[in-house]
């Protein structure tokens, strides 16, 4: 979210901002709302300002008849306050759906555009495999290999079920341990995190009010997750931290559920596009300075590279344009791993800073050596998600005897196993 204070006075700069983000917004509305808050808000403070003089007066005066007649008048002063507090209400609750919709203002790195097929290449890294026979799809090589059960998958779940098994869940445990041991050792606590969240979570991290239908809801009303950093995100939720305890690097692992609503027809095989899966976050709470934002920025990207190179698997790192940025995003980069059979580059990894847009939903601030309070900023980019890693690794790794070679790295999570059979 953005501050109101902020809006006011660079009404330009987010209208271009939203524009940029080919979002829809209507500034002088919200402005306009906002003077009626203030005003109204002003109103119900004074006359219970009023109360509370009066309510002294009438504790000292000795007179009976004085304080009836004060209190008689007082009574109406209430009336009057109540009437103001629901039309003050009404107003609050409209003004906070027009804040939950603006969006946060994208950096002027971010390049124009309104889908993902404007996003621009800025890193190509690794060669992509030449085969001398004809390359089989990933789920013709796994269900092959007896490593995935997609007819008893569906016949369980349903549309995009599936079942890992043998070599395709060891290769899966092998993915998430490695991943454990790789980002361990980049300065990153593993968290398990809770999956089901109550849903203000949702609006804290910007995936809610605009992905509502890509949401499993509990009759609770409360959420399954399609990510970690929402929960990560929630564990400090109202809290003022110790700035020496900045930055905050977690690592959350935990399962991840997203309906896919509006995907009919995409990707309606395999593993790429699932409703239930596993995910690595990494998620950063750091100091407000949009250096040091930045810095972290490219870090986690840089982290998340670092990792698909250990295992050997072609990629290409984009720049989001500004039409595929999500609400809160100032900033994104898409890792694309090479996926053979479909001769393209699927997305792997997201890498995404915030400023303050979710810590100010959050309620996470930190003070300074003066004491001065800041919302402290936020950062988030995908460690590694399975099965969907699984795709470009059997692709890429495919042998001419239908084997598949297990990356080095992965081996000795694998029991010094060198080929899938």
């Amino acid at each position: 979210m953005l501050d109101i204070k902020f809006i006011r006075e660079n009404k330009e700069i987010v209208q271009a901002g939203a524009k940029k983000k080919c979002a829809d917004v209507d500034i002088e509305k919200l402005i306009a709302l906002d003077d009626k808050r203030l005003k109204e808000l002003k109103e119900v403070e004074d006359l219970r300002a009023e109360v509370n003089r009066v309510s002294n007066d009438i504790a000292r005066d000795q007179d009976s008849a004085l304080k009836i007649q004060l209190i008689e008048e007082m009574r109406i002063v209430k009336d009057e306050i109540k009437a103001k507090e629901e039309k003050l209400k009404k107003i609050m609750e409209e003004w906070q759906v027009l804040m939950l919709q603006m969006p946060n203002v994208p950096d002027v790195s971010v390049p124009e555009g309104s889908t993902a097929e404007e996003n621009q290449e800025v890193k190509v890294w690794g060669e992509k495999p030449v085969f001398d026979f004809e390359p089989k799809d990933h789920i013709e090589i796994m269900t092959m290999l007896k490593m995935v059960d997609f007819e008893r998958g569906v016949k369980v779940h349903g549309f995009r079920g599936y079942f890992l098994i043998n070599d395709g869940a060891l290769l899966s445990f092998a993915i998430w341990n490695y991943a454990m041991d790789f980002f361990s050792s980049r300065g990153f606590s593993p968290i398990i995190a809770p999956t089901i969240v109550k849903k203000q979570n949702l609006y804290g991290t910007g995936h809610l009010p605009g992905d509502v239908e890509d949401y499993y809801m509990t009759q609770d009303g409360d959420a399954l997750s399609g990510t970690a950093e929402v929960p990560l995100m929630g564990m400090y939720a109202n809290e003022i931290l110790d700035k020496k305890t900045l930055p905050i690097k977690n690592l959350g692992f935990s399962p991840c559920y997203r309906r896919e609503a509006g995907s009919h027809g995409k990707d309606v095989k395999g593993l790429i596009r699932v409703n239930e899966f596993f995910k690595l976050e990494q998620v950063v709470l750091c100091e407000a300075s949009h250096e040091i934002s930045v810095k972290f920025h490219e870090e986690i990207n840089r982290n998340a590279e670092e990792f698909i190179e250990s295992l050997g698997i072609p990629y290409h790192t984009v720049i989001n344009c500004g039409g595929d940025l999500g609400l809160g995003q100032v900033k994104k980069y898409d890792i694309e791993l090479w996926v053979p059979k479909e001769n393209k580059y699927r997305e792997i990894s997201s890498a995404s800073y915030f400023h303050d847009f979710q810590t100010r939903r959050f309620g996470i601030r930190y003070k300074d050596e003066e004491g001065k309070m800041h919302y402290a900023h936020s950062l988030n980019c995908t460690a590694i998600p399975t099965p969907r890693i699984l795709v470009s690794m059997v692709e890429n790794y495919q042998q001419a005897d239908g084997t598949v070679k297990i990356p080095e790295v992965l081996r000795k999570y694998m029991g010094g196993k060198e080929y899938i059979k």
